[in-house]
């Protein structure tokens, strides 16, 4: 016969458990709200300047900066986006999957990482690959001044080392339930393909090309990481609210199990007792 003492003390572990775990979703929630309205006020004009910057590269030559020119090495850097804390279902593992992927696919000599979040230098703490910056702890309090801090030392590997490209890896937020892993090229800048039967003229520029290039695409390019790591804070909250609602609901499905056991194996011992009673009754009368 099960302990009854035990049963009871699992239901109330369970049920500080579920406390917790609704008092998560609420947060991740409010969370979600604050980083999708940020993310959807940033999109419209990342996706602008993802298009003009294209369309000035694909009228330039490569040589006109050189964010805009091919790497003339064979190392691949991988900006790797995770999150900082865990209870988010699978979404740190998804894209820890992807890099090894990638990781997979090239020689890992040829191969460096830049981590942002926790969860991913964790992972790789002990694993023989060439980390080169890794970036803790800044979702707390993300800014656009961790986008510029990022993208520097990211366009300053690139432009003094031999670096062939850089891909941007991170979790796209599609909805509170969805999120898409996504890979970009980062570096070198791709140019916009041109249309069948169209022409590329270049702009008349003021006050000059390279003073335009010089600001435009260092900012373009502090802009896409920006956006990168606001997509990856909302479709973090997003996942987090989903894996603590599925908890909360499993941890009330376990209490309603444990609460039938509870009653069940209390009528037998109930039982027990009165069949005890009975015969004791009996034997005196005997």
């Amino acid at each position: 016969m099960p302990n009854l003492r035990d049963i009871k003390r699992r239901i109330s572990s369970i049920k500080k458990t579920e406390q917790i775990t609704k008092a998560m979703k609420m947060v991740s929630a409010s969370k979600l709200r604050r980083a999708q309205e940020r993310i959807i006020a940033l999109r419209p004009y990342s996706n602008k300047m993802s298009e003009v910057v294209a369309s000035m590269a694909l009228r330039a030559s490569e040589h006109s900066h050189p964010l805009l020119q091919k790497g003339n090495g064979d190392v691949i850097e991988l900006v790797m986006i995770t999150a900082d804390k865990g209870l988010c279902g699978g979404f740190n593992n998804n894209i820890i999957k992807q890099t090894l992927q990638l990781l997979a696919k090239t020689e890992k000599d040829n191969v460096n990482l830049t981590m942002v979040g926790r969860k991913g230098r964790d992972f790789f703490k002990n694993k023989k690959v060439s980390v080169r910056n890794i970036y803790a702890d800044i979702f707390g309090k993300l800014g656009y001044a961790d986008a510029v801090r990022i993208s520097k030392e990211i366009t300053k590997n690139y432009t003094e080392e031999h670096i062939e490209k850089v891909l941007l890896i991170y979790n796209g937020f599609k909805s509170a339930i969805s999120q898409i892993i996504t890979v970009e090229q980062l570096l070198p800048i791709i140019p916009m393909a041109v249309k069948e039967g169209e022409t590329a003229v270049d702009f008349l520029y003021e006050p000059s090309q390279e003073k335009i290039f010089n600001e435009l695409l260092p900012k373009h390019i502090e802009i896409q990481i920006y956006h990168a790591l606001l997509e990856s804070l909302a479709a973090e909250h997003g996942a987090r609210m989903t894996a603590m609602d599925s908890a909360s609901k499993n941890a009330s499905e376990m209490i309603e199990r444990l609460t039938l056991k509870f009653n069940k194996a209390r009528q037998a011992a109930i039982t027990k007792e009165l069949l005890e009673v009975v015969s004791g009754a009996e034997a005196l009368k005997g």
